[in-house]
């Protein structure tokens, strides 16, 4: 199994404001993974963390609440729905937007998968300098709003776009340019998405969601409520389908019996996080 580069010094990495917020979602999902019970097998994650100085804890907090198990069980339900997606299209194409230090492909690599990874030069470098090389992933350094991305793409073999803990962080005429973009161009493929409710997009806005040690999360003007999902379907007369993808189940109560059926509860199905699946026809 390839591994990340752990051999000689740790790796001093500076980020701020956007790009920062790789370091997030890698500490959390590299302490869940750490975990006896993890809801998450991703050891490339905890040799990244052990890879990379910096101060996750001090900046973050000791990682051990739910937080760490929600970025974790959000990350295996787009392992599912990429999973099922190479069920179907073995040697398909996987775009993954934003996709900052994730270590997706090698938690659903099928062998004949070919991945492209899309991110900011910055970010991009630093999956060169940490991460393992493979023939079959491409690296591409540019925004995900850059059609550079689209150019050359192969869909032949079926298209499938993640774009997780990306889209909050857009203008919403961004979000569902993009959305309309990937829908021209990429005829028969699937996006599948996150999103933050309107509420929490606001309070972020204001700068009011903080951990106890201070880091302050960046500003998400695009939220979009569980019951607004349906509007999608206006970005683009080539969407053929938009569907909602449950929250798999993990550990505890609230996320053994609460998360999973958000959907179901009546007090929080329209103003809840959501992972949205968009099909496109064939054009």
């Amino acid at each position: 199994m390839a591994t990340a580069t752990t051999n000689g010094p740790r790796v001093r990495v500076a980020l701020d404001g956007l790009s920062e917020t790789l370091l997030w979602t890698l500490y959390h999902r590299a302490m869940e993974a750490r975990r006896p019970d993890a809801v998450l097998d991703d050891p490339m994650a905890v040799e990244l963390l052990d890879a990379i100085d910096y101060p996750f804890e001090r900046r973050f907090g000791k990682g051990d609440m739910g937080s760490a198990q929600g970025q974790a069980l959000r990350a295996r339900t787009f392992d599912q729905e990429v999973q099922a997606f190479l069920r179907t299209h073995p040697e398909g194409t996987v775009v993954a937007l934003g996709e900052g230090l994730e270590t997706q492909f090698w938690r659903v690599d099928n062998g004949s998968v070919h991945w492209l990874s899309v991110d900011r030069p910055e970010v991009i470098e630093l999956r060169r300098r940490l991460l393992p090389g493979d023939e079959r992933v491409r690296l591409i350094a540019c925004s995900a709003l850059d059609e550079e991305w689209m150019d050359g793409l192969d869909a032949s073999h079926g298209v499938l776009v993640t774009a997780q803990g990306l889209l909050m962080y857009l203008q919403p005429a961004e979000v569902r340019r993009l959305i309309a973009r990937c829908a021209e161009r990429l005829p028969g493929g699937e996006l599948v998405l996150d999103a933050v409710p309107r509420w929490f997009s606001a309070q972020t806005v204001k700068g009011r969601v903080k951990t106890r040690e201070g880091y302050v999360a960046p500003p998400m003007p695009w939220g979009m409520d569980a019951s607004e999902r349906w509007k999608l379907h206006g970005a683009h007369p080539n969407i053929v389908e938009v569907r909602d993808l449950s929250l798999v189940r993990g550990r505890g109560f609230f996320y053994t019996h609460l998360a999973p059926r958000a959907h179901l509860i009546p007090v929080v199905r329209k103003r809840r996080p959501s992972i949205t699946v968009i099909r496109f026809g064939p054009g």
